[in-house]
């Protein structure tokens, strides 16, 4: 059962350390994962989901990290400076959303979006989503940190760094030309030292 859209590798990266006490000089805890996911509906909101814009199974990369409460802020920070040199590196377009209390779930004290052009829409489409959990996480899943007095709970963070197939639509999006389509250099390693896939005629 699908319990909530696109989570699934957040869910298992936040119980890697179920019902531990941690020690604060192991602390920051920094891991990052690769999943396939999946969403109930897809492509049933709009012309902004098109495509494979929003679709019933995706990939991601997922950033996760476990501590100290005192420093969460910085590490949130720290996140999306990650997600923003995906965007830098790959030449497109981009803007930091911060997003209000409305719009956000019960996990998050403070989540950032980064949404990037969408030239044929005249719009931008989110791609990362960059959350600070604070306690809500680790305290339904007893993670703790060991303390002289009495164990506190660990603070969580998560964060995406590519969601591959937004990604992918925001390249082609942004990268048309009348040749064909440039790929971004630091793909073209990849792409068998190519610099553009040319248009089929």
């Amino acid at each position: 059962m699908l319990r909530q859209e696109g989570r699934n590798l957040v869910e298992v990266l936040g119980r890697f350390h179920m019902d531990e006490i941690l020690q604060p000089e192991e602390l920051p805890k920094k891991y990052a994962g690769f999943s396939t996911n999946f969403r109930r509906e897809a492509g049933k909101h709009g012309k902004q989901t098109r495509g494979i814009w929003r679709i019933h199974q995706f990939e991601k990369v997922e950033q996760y990290i476990y501590c100290e409460p005192e420093n969460s802020w910085d590490f949130h920070e720290e996140l999306i400076e990650n997600s923003e040199e995906v965007m830098k590196e790959l030449g497109l377009p981009y803007r930091v959303v911060n997003v209000c209390t409305g719009d956000m779930n019960d996990n998050a004290a403070k989540k950032y979006d980064v949404e990037v052009w969408r030239p044929p829409l005249g719009e931008y489409g989110e791609v990362v989503s960059c959350s600070n959990c604070t306690d809500f996480q680790a305290r339904k899943v007893g993670v703790r940190i060991r303390r002289s007095d009495e164990n506190e709970t660990a603070h969580t963070l998560n964060a995406t760094a590519c969601a591959t197939e937004r990604v992918m639509t925001a390249i082609v999006e942004n990268n048309q030309t009348e040749e064909g389509i440039k790929i971004p250099e630091p793909l073209q390693e990849y792409m068998g030292g190519r610099e553009i896939i040319e248009i089929e005629k």
